[in-house]
């Protein structure tokens, strides 16, 4: 029996998983892996080399990437080849390419590797992306699906670019996150959707700290069933 718990956080953009995730992490004291933060990075250094649109460049452009990524003082951390993209994968223009990026077949058996690798190491992980309980981790020890209404996202996401200074119409940001919907729940690999047996939560009106707990409360159960204690932190 492993004494590794696995946590998947599966969602469309805007619907909580990253700040859940996190906090769910540090409270359980796991790794936590944003496995969006990976498909942006190479979203972003396709975006520099000039080949989005290019499915074989970038295959092969992420076949030499080695890729980092952690979770310090708050904030996730990315680092690619040595280089800390952390603060150029959130710009509008990665958010309007990332999803098209996202459905190359060849990147993403190539990132799903490397994502298993990541979430057999340390005592637990928690990891958030769109295809995690169905792929990457499809037995994984607590399956999550977070969920909220398209304004209540566009909302979030708006608050987020005017955190880092940058204005966008809720209008815009709707209407890119409604075209990202439609493209990572149509894509041919790895679609976003609900696993059967994932517990699916509304995060539309409920607070942060009552969604972690909902999960929260998940993962003691798998814990007991798997004979771990967990030290859990205020």
């Amino acid at each position: 029996m492993s004494n590794n718990l696995i946590i998947a956080i599966d969602g469309p953009a805007g619907s909580g998983k990253s700040t859940t995730a996190k906090l769910l992490a540090q409270k359980l004291g796991f790794l936590y892996i944003d496995t969006g933060a990976m498909y942006r990075a190479i979203t972003f250094l396709a975006l520099r080399h000039s080949i989005i649109g290019n499915s074989d460049k970038i295959i092969k452009l992420a076949e030499k990437c080695e890729i980092q990524v952690g979770f310090v003082n708050g904030e996730t951390k990315i680092i690619v080849n040595g280089e800390d993209l952390t603060g150029k994968i959130r710009s509008l223009e990665v958010n309007k390419n990332v999803s098209n990026v996202s459905k190359i077949e060849g990147l993403r058996k190539i990132l799903i590797k490397k994502q298993r690798e990541m979430g057999k190491k340390g005592v637990g992980v928690v990891m958030e992306g769109r295809d995690i309980t169905t792929v990457v981790f499809p037995d994984a020890d607590v399956k999550i699906y977070l969920t909220a209404f398209i304004d209540e996202r566009a909302k979030r996401r708006a608050k987020e670019f005017l955190d880092t200074g940058t204005a966008i119409s809720i209008n815009e940001i709707k209407k890119n996150l409604e075209q990202r919907d439609i493209i990572d729940s149509s894509r041919e690999t790895s679609p976003l959707k609900k696993a059967d047996d994932a517990l699916e939560v509304d995060t539309s009106n409920v607070t942060i700290d009552e969604q972690v707990n909902i999960i929260l409360n998940e993962v003691k159960k798998a814990a007991d069933e798997k004979g771990i204690k967990l030290n859990i932190n205020n």
